[in-house]
């Protein structure tokens, strides 16, 4: 790849970049457009679609100073941990590349220029060299310079397992931090019991009553026993949707719907309608309470968190298959789906999992093949000799080898992200959460093998199966492969990479839905949701982006400049996505109007609402990632000076690898246990502080029904003619419905 298609690939994506900050300047500031760009502010309730008519259509770049002004205190009080560790996981790769790039720009690339190994640099016209010659491969074999890249390589990685263990000892310091600064919550005083064991004539409640009346009789408070609800909720689901259908007239498909009762209903009475779903929905939560059909398992509560945690830790009983514990996750966050599904199904399923990644992923080498043979012009002449012509010409060609393969590859990678989540929904995860964190990653690896290795590789299967099953020359297999493919990956980061930050923030798809949306129907506060954040989407593609820097930063220093420059661009973006605004300075809001829906009090986000919080358990998933970087890095460059023919280089790289390895298993050791449980010191000093709390009595009031299926819950459709009683009595009401 020359200089010239790279130097285009930057301009077109420059202009991007120029072009899509004026665009979201503007768009942002448009009434309609709220509730994709803002739906955060919208959802408060207190925001007005009316702005100044002249100002809206003024670009401004206000928004990037607002979303540099919240501190790290109050992005946790919005988005909380999870939100702290996705913004110190940007922060984190800014240092480093920060690092590296001095060195990779100033010390290395100039080192690589000097070098005579490929052809003579050309400084009449720079855009017509190839990107090779600012590469290790411009150094001859047992040249001295190579020791420059030698002590790169150690200050590189000494640098950035400090920065490691000091980032897993800050974020192992703000989980207990969270943990002592937030309100007591159902999560720490519940857990999960499963395979309780089957007594003759007593129900599964009686059960767990008197087996924790029985062992845990200080602290044991109340249980909530599991049913199988995956029929009743759906049809659950679509009473709800068909109530918000007629509440905000819209047309509604004249179909009868049956559950439990077989009769028609008639066309256009949806009132009559609402009326016999409301009943039938009634017989069928009488139908899974009844004794013999629940699940095996309970959500237990305790009276201290301690006793939760004791319960959870000790095993509670002679045979180890019964009475099996977990934690509890956050009740709006429980997958309640998970236990409806038997034994067997999920056994299947797991296998189902693996085979379904395993055919992703072959299925995936499609346009990697694609990819890589649009970057090889040769190939593309002799395979479609009529395309000679057009190939040719010099624009065509800049642009099929540097922007359009990395384009190709990036459209590809957007399904993955869904594909992931899904397979993780049906692995057996009882809490989404957990799905999230599973999906993000397999969307890790997936990532890794299919963009790095099988770009790589860029061979037949074959030849890849036969680097696997060859380990003892993997090294030098990378060490020839990777700094071969340093062109295609540093114009992937400038296509791939700021591409992708540039429609996170635009929002594409969003923006796109909610245009068209409006074409047909008016829009309504009362119908959009506010968005989660996508971690398993997000932190793979700035992880990966990571890796690249870290493999290639004395390969092809070259890719530092991009590399820092899309950090740069993720910072400030996310910043603005998932930090919050004080409403002093937006929209005129007035502090008495604050609603009180909000989760954390007098602030709020741009876009994203937080859907559950993990207490940081991503940070674990990101320390491992940067550590397989930096092994991978060493083993590449343990090869290149195998190559180079410096055996002393080489032999003095090998510990370390195995020094990093050692690195990791002690912060692993170091760190893991806080994120594993919380430690009883800390336990007991929040219970010793609830006991002084006059505010626990109406939460232990809460805890009893925290965990009921939402399944279960009566729900009222109808008008307020119906029949007061205990059945038609709405725990729901019909504004949560």
């Amino acid at each position: 790849m020359l200089l010239s298609a790279l130097l285009m690939s930057v301009g077109i994506n420059s202009c991007l970049c120029v072009l899509f900050f004026i665009l979201y300047s503007v768009l942002r500031k448009q009434p309609h457009n709220y509730e994709v760009f803002l739906p955060r502010r919208l959802a408060d309730g207190t925001s007005k679609r009316r702005r100044n008519k002249v100002a809206r259509y003024i670009p401004s770049v206000k928004w990037i100073w607002k979303s540099w002004r919240p501190s790290e205190k109050e992005l946790m009080e919005s988005s909380g941990l999870d939100g702290v560790v996705f913004m110190r996981m940007i922060t984190f790769s800014l240092k480093v590349f920060l690092f590296a790039g001095i060195i990779g720009v100033f010390v290395l690339l100039p080192v690589n220029c000097f070098g005579d190994q490929l052809t003579v640099i050309d400084y009449a016209d720079w855009s017509a060299n190839s990107l090779d010659l600012f590469s290790v491969a411009n150094l001859k074999i047992r040249s001295q310079w190579l020791w420059v890249h030698f002590g790169a390589i150690y200050l590189v990685t000494a640098f950035v397992c400090c920065l490691l263990y000091f980032e897993f000892r800050y974020i192992a310091l703000k989980r207990i931090e969270h943990f002592y600064s937030s309100k007591p919550q159902p999560e720490q005083f519940t857990i999960l019991v499963r395979n309780i064991p089957s007594t003759d004539g007593s129900s599964v409640s009686d059960t767990v009553d008197r087996f924790f009346g029985e062992n845990h009789f200080s602290t044991y408070l109340s249980h909530v026993v599991i049913h199988r609800t995956s029929k009743l909720r759906s049809v659950v689901d679509k009473a709800k949707k068909l109530y918000k259908q007629v509440k905000h007239k819209k047309p509604v498909k004249k179909k009868p719907m049956r559950f439990f009762s077989r009769r028609d209903t008639p066309e256009g009475h949806y009132e009559n309608v609402l009326q016999e779903m409301e009943q039938n929905i009634r017989l069928g939560q009488a139908e899974v309470s009844a004794p013999g059909k629940e699940v095996r398992a309970a959500f237990v509560s305790f009276k201290s968190r301690y006793g939760a945690a004791t319960a959870l830790h000790m095993p509670q009983s002679i045979n180890p298959t019964y009475w099996l514990t977990e934690p509890a996750p956050e009740p709006h966050d429980v997958h309640w789906p998970f236990f409806s599904a038997s034994f067997m199904q999920k056994w299947l399923a797991k296998i189902l999992v693996v085979f379904a990644c395993l055919l992703l992923t072959i299925l995936f080498l499609v346009p990697v093949v694609l990819v890589q043979g649009l970057t090889n012009l040769p190939a593309l002449e002799f395979m479609f000799p009529f395309l000679t012509l057009i190939l040719s010409m010099k624009v065509v060609s800049q642009i099929i080898t540097g922007y359009l393969p990395s384009l190709i590859l990036q459209t590809s990678l957007k399904v993955v992200p869904p594909i992931m989540e899904f397979l993780s929904s049906i692995q057996g995860h009882i809490c989404h959460s957990d799905i999230q964190k599973s999906a993000c990653n397999k969307v890790i690896w997936f990532t890794i093998w299919n963009v790095f290795f099988a770009t790589v590789f860029s061979g037949s299967a074959f030849y890849k199966l036969s680097v696997i099953l060859d380990p003892k020359e993997i090294p030098v297999k990378l060490a020839v492969a990777v700094p071969a493919q340093a062109s295609f990956f540093i114009a992937y980061v400038v296509t791939t990479g700021w591409t992708d930050t540039l429609t996170e923030l635009f929002r594409v798809v969003p923006f796109m839905v909610s245009y068209i949306k409006r074409s047909f129907e008016p829009s309504d506060d009362n119908e959009f949701v506010v968005p989660p954040m996508r971690y398993h989407r997000d932190t793979p593609r700035v992880l990966f982006f990571g890796l690249l820097g870290i493999t290639y930063f004395f390969l092809a220093p070259l890719i530092l400049p991009f590399i820092l420059l899309y950090f740069c661009l993720a910072y400030i973006i996310y910043r603005n996505q998932v930090c919050m605004t004080h409403i002093f300075y937006s929209f005129r809001f007035s502090p008495c109007r604050l609603s009180t829906q909000l989760r954390f009090g007098m602030q709020f986000m741009n876009v994203y609402a937080p859907k559950f919080d993990t207490g940081g358990m991503f940070w674990p998933m990101i320390h491992y990632t940067m550590i397989f970087s930096l092994v991978l890095m060493q083993a590449i460059a343990i090869g290149l000076f195998a190559l180079k023919k410096m055996e002393l280089a080489t032999y003095l790289l090998v510990p370390l690898p195995v020094c990093t390895l050692l690195f990791n298993e002690f912060c692993r050791k170091r760190f893991m246990p806080i994120f594993t449980a919380y430690p009883a010191e800390v336990l007991t000093k929040r219970d010793k502080e609830d006991r002084n709390d006059p505010r626990m009595p109406e939460f232990y009031n809460n805890l009893v029904s925290a965990y009921q299926d939402p399944a279960l819950l009566p729900l009222r459709f109808s008008g307020s003619g119906s029949r007061n009683d205990s059945l038609t009595s709405p725990l729901l009401s019909s504004s949560e419905v």
